[in-house]
């Protein structure tokens, strides 16, 4: 079972309570494998100080040299095959096949060799090994079972010679209570290092996290953003600012100067010049592209602040292309506009309705055709005003109501058959193709909306088409070029629309004829987002090698029967 999580101002008070998992302490692992290579230098050592005792003419000693070559041994072994997870917890098999075997074979040598040479100061090994892997009780056990061997040692020379051993108890003693004082100060540095160890980690793993929290706002934001040094050199960009910049700022290599580009000099003279005022600046400047005329770019600069006399600001630059505030800024004062004229269009109904009751009421009383074609200009004009009346209205139901029911569905080419000789029949149009290629296809669309909606189209085709045959044709498809979804189609023979035309097609209120509201392709895009579809416009022939036109397309949602088929 897994601890709960500390914050970083939680005390850690001792190995038990510092819960360090298997590898998660570099700076232990790294002291451990110290201390592995520490122990095969002292047993090479003690190999080795066999070898020049013997050299020396010394009498050879079979079993000290026996000791010290099983200590190389096991120390290589320890050091191979010993798998270490911090801290020592315990006397366990862990502590006996490191710390104890050092232990055994340091006693056996000091106690086979007598007083021709002192192992004392080997002692230290082992203790330090388990104040610095071991808790606390590991480390004063191991430091008492070197002082209770020393004082042993002392003991079995006593015995064998009394009357010179006082000295040996006395350097016993005081070799224990340096070996209890030195396990103290190693345990103790020990857990702090563990201690900072662990806060570092959390820090750092806090760090990568706000980092990447950071990253991830950056490259979404709407603003391009630049990082910029005091040198003029560039040490981040996101994607924002690649484009509003342009000039492939996306494929320059981290860091770049800032006036690589002709067309970036004034937004590096307004880095340096906000290095050297020390304070925000803001300027609308305008940017040079690739193509196209120059954009006109809000840069606003700000410095980051620093606690750090070595550490340098850096100035973050925000790049806000006007023409999209101005965009949102057009949409705010649209929606605020069709919220009034909604308004305004429910007040003027009902003196509209009376004016043309009171027109025809007026009309069958009169006879001079003089005075009857002026009440047939005011019916007429009333009726006009009746008609962008409904416009209004409609727009604002449709943006009001976004969602669709499920169970609002149509079969497409029936209704489109049907609607399309409705608006024929009404408008006394001829020469109209209907072409239909989607049979038994669902959509969801409600059938009045779908009236609306291709009455709207309807009538803007017959607006600029020609009178010949075929120049309206409505057609119907499964798979549209690029929509793998049930289209309609509406063409027409009219004459290509203006660049400047196509770019406000589905804006409100926006017509290239003074008779016309502005607001009946407005309304098909409202209701084809209301019901999951989508609208667009093209120029192209029906055929290769036909003449061109005006295509209104409608790519539809299919109904959720058709998907579960």
């Amino acid at each position: 079972m897994s601890s709960p999580p500390r914050s970083l101002a939680d005390p850690v008070t001792d190995w038990d309570v510092l819960d360090l998992g298997p590898g998660e302490s570099t700076a232990l692992t790294r002291l451990w494998r110290g201390f592995m290579g520490a122990r095969c230098f002292v047993a090479l050592v003690l190999v080795l100080l066999q070898g020049v005792a013997f050299a020396l003419g010394q009498p050879m000693q079979p079993v000290a040299m026996a000791i010290s070559a099983l200590y190389v041994v096991a120390s290589w072994l320890g050091m191979r095959y010993t798998r270490f997870q911090p801290p020592i917890r315990g006397f366990t098999a862990l502590w006996l096949l490191t710390i104890g075997i050092d232990l055994g074979t340091f006693t056996a040598l000091q106690l086979l060799q007598g007083g021709s040479v002192n192992y004392t100061p080997l002692f230290a090994l082992p203790v330090l090994m388990s104040a610095v892997l071991g808790t606390m009780t590991v480390s004063l056990g191991t430091a008492a079972s070197v002082t209770l061997l020393l004082l042993a040692d002392a003991g079995w020379h006593w015995l064998q010679q009394p009357v010179d051993s006082s000295g040996r108890f006395v350097q016993a003693a005081l070799t224990g209570t340096g070996l209890f004082v030195v396990a103290l100060l190693a345990h103790e540095l020990a857990r702090r290092l563990a201690r900072e160890e662990a806060v570092a980690q959390r820090s750092r793993s806090s760090a990568q996290m706000q980092a990447q929290v950071n990253d991830l706002v950056i490259e979404t934001l709407s603003e391009g953003v630049l990082v910029i040094d005091a040198e003029g050199l560039v040490h981040a960009a996101n994607p924002a600012a690649d484009a509003v910049l342009g000039h492939g700022l996306a494929q320059l290599a981290l860091p770049f100067p800032l006036h690589a580009q002709p067309a970036w000099h004034a937004l590096a003279a307004l880095a340096r010049q906000t290095f050297a005022r020390r304070e925000p600046q803001t300027e609308e400047i305008p940017v040079a592209q690739q193509r196209g005329a120059a954009r006109e770019v809000r840069v606003r600069t700000r410095l980051t602040p620093t606690s750090e006399r070595r550490v340098d600001s850096l100035c973050v630059m925000f790049l806000q292309d006007l023409r999209e505030l101005e965009a949102r800024i057009r949409t705010e004062k649209l929606a605020a506009m069709g919220r009034m004229s909604a308004a305004v269009a429910h007040e003027i109904r009902n003196p509209l309705a009376a004016i043309t009751q009171a027109s025809a009421l007026l009309a069958e009383d009169l006879t001079d055709p003089a005075h009857r074609k002026l009440t047939s200009m005011v019916q007429h004009n009333a009726q006009r005003l009746a008609r962008i009346v409904d416009d209004v209205l409609d727009v604002s139901r449709a943006r009001q109501q976004r969602v669709l029911s499920l169970g609002e569905q149509v079969v497409l080419d029936p209704a489109v058959q049907v609607l399309a000789e409705e608006w024929m029949r009404q408008t006394q149009r001829k020469g109209v193709h209907v072409a239909l290629d989607a049979p038994g296809t669902d959509v969801r669309f409600d059938a009045e909306h779908l009236r609306r909606l291709i009455v709207n189209l309807m009538d803007n085709a017959a607006r600029y088409a020609s009178t010949r045959d075929g120049a309206i044709q409505v057609l119907t498809t499964l798979q549209r070029a690029g929509t793998p979804r049930p289209s309609l189609m509406v063409w027409s023979d009219g004459a290509p629309l203006e660049p400047a035309v196509q770019r406000h097609l589905f804006e409100p209120f926006f017509s290239s004829e003074s008779r016309s509201s502005g607001l009946g392709l407005f309304l098909c895009r409202e209701l084809c987002r209301r019901h999951g579809a989508t609208i667009g416009y093209e120029r192209r022939a029906l055929v290769a090698g036909g003449p061109e036109g005006n295509e209104f397309f409608v790519s539809f949602a299919v109904s959720e029967n058709r998907l579960t088929q």
